[in-house]
């Protein structure tokens, strides 16, 4: 019960800290998808990922992108040392396969889900993506926040990592 009441404590607060930042982008303050990342605080781990796979650039880039973003706690639900493997430098490739699994060429925005069940990643493999109950899914992934504005794409918010097969 303890434990239910955090975490939707943590995604209230995260809204709250997206929503400033979406607001200040509609006022002229454009950031990337990496700024907007690295300062809501949510995502330290997918960042320190980004940075170990050597993709900041890429993701810095024009895009667009559509990156499917999960959440430090999403990363702390995975199989005890599974970060600390795929952080390792000998791992790179199989990190970047990871982190690439996440992204979409294109910007694709939430009005666009009903009409999509699947989407080709820049990692290769496609991912499924399917409306149940007003919730959008992406493979076993919940979106708990959608259409996040960055000046380089979007970025919808994830519960669960997202692996290759």
């Amino acid at each position: 019960m303890l434990k239910k009441a955090i975490t939707t404590l943590s995604i209230i607060l995260a809204s709250f800290a997206f929503v400033t930042t979406s607001y200040a982008e509609h006022h002229g303050m454009k950031k990337d998808i990496v700024d907007v990342a690295a300062e809501n605080g949510s995502f330290n781990t997918l960042v320190a990922a980004v940075k170990a796979a050597g993709l900041v650039e890429t993701l810095k880039g024009e895009g667009p992108f559509t990156v499917f973003a999960p959440t430090d706690e999403a990363f702390a639900n995975l199989p005890s040392g599974t970060v600390e493997m795929l952080l390792k430098p000998e791992n790179k490739d199989k990190l970047v396969a990871v982190l690439t699994y996440h992204v979409v060429s294109g910007k694709v925005l939430a009005a666009d889900v009903a009409k999509i069940d699947s989407a080709a990643t820049v990692q290769g493999e496609m991912v499924m993506v399917k409306v149940t109950d007003g919730r959008v899914m992406i493979n076993n992934a919940k979106v708990i926040m959608a259409d996040v504005a960055a000046s380089n794409g979007v970025i919808h918010v994830i519960d669960t990592v997202l692996l290759p097969k």
